[in-house]
Order: C-alpha cells, then structure tokens, then sequence
C-alpha cells in the first residue's frame, strides 16, 4: 500500500482504476448464470491478478467521517451469487488450501468468489453515492479488507482456478505426492 493521498479520492486514477475493475467484477458474477463453468474460471483467472493488483495500488485515504461507511450487499444476494456459482462447479467446488500456520483447509471456490464480490459490490455502491465522504469511506475500508478478506479470498480461489484449468495437462508425476491432493 501506498500513500497517495489526493484531495478528491473521487478522481484519483487508482481509484477510478479500482472501480472500473471492481464493478465489471460485480456485474460478471450477477449474471453467472449465464456462463459456462469454464467461461467463469476463465474470467476470474484473467480478472483476479488485475483487481489484486489495482487494489494494492489504492491510495491511503484518511476517513473525515466514519458515519458514511455502509454495507449494502444482503445475505439473500450473497447466496444467489454463491450458489449460482456452487451449481456451476459442482464437485470442483471444493478445494484445499494452506491457512496461516500451514495447516490444509477446505474450502469452496464458490465461497471465495461470492465473499470478493460482496466486498467488490459494497466498494463500488458506497462509491457511487453523491458524497464526498462516503467515497473516502469506499476507498478506506476496501483497502483495510485488502489484507485479511478480500486478498486472502482472492489468492486461494485463483490458485484453485489455476488447477481446475489446468489439471488435464499437468503431469501428475511432477506433483508431490505429499502435497495437498486437489482431487
């Protein structure tokens, strides 16, 4: 993280960057329905480095009132978009990844993607509202969700997304075989 601080967060480059990524990743993911489950592996792998990548280039933005933070994403939308995606992957859904003190965790892809669009969707409504204080609140807290939530969701899910393209060419001599079996 950077400190780039500008006197209108709203017109900042990285933030406009932001948002342009964050919301095609909205609008990808509330129309999965209407995709291939190869179509939506094959977006999130070309989609998930660049909305790492401009979300690491956010600017540090020092909040003048916290009472504009809000989330807007309900849990009803969250599970359409979780199992939407859960339906399309069926048995792939679930994966297993290193936690913290490199224990193996089961996960669910659909999971991970539904939790990233949450995060995604609440930046880019707060963003959107006609204040000035409700944008540095957008831009504050998706950045404090960078390192624990968003980011961490993100990495797993790709590295996920990277094996179910790719496991038809992988050879499975060249994997450990004490490593984390992902079938």
């Amino acid at each position: 993280m950077q400190d780039n601080s500008v006197e209108d967060i709203s017109k900042a480059r990285p933030v406009l960057e932001f948002l342009t990524v964050a919301n095609e990743y909205c609008l990808f993911f509330e129309r999965a329905d209407n995709f291939s489950t190869g179509d939506i592996l094959g977006y999130f792998q070309k989609m998930a480095p660049l909305l790492y990548l401009k979300g690491c280039t956010l600017p540090v933005v020092e909040v003048t009132d916290a009472s504009f933070n809000e989330r807007f994403v309900t849990e009803e939308q969250w599970e359409e978009v979780f199992k939407t995606l859960r339906e399309k992957f069926g048995a792939d859904d679930v994966f297993f990844h290193l936690d913290h003190n490199a224990d193996s965790v089961e996960a669910s892809l659909s999971d991970k993607l539904a939790d990233i669009y949450q995060d995604m969707k609440d930046f880019v409504l707060l963003f959107q509202k006609n204040h000035q204080y409700a944008k540095e609140c957008a831009v504050a807290e998706i950045l404090a969700l960078l390192p624990g939530r968003w980011g961490p969701a993100l990495i797993h899910a790709l590295n996920a997304c990277h094996h179910l393209l790719y496991r038809d060419l992988i050879d499975p001599d060249l994997l450990d075989q004490d490593g984390i079996d992902f079938d």
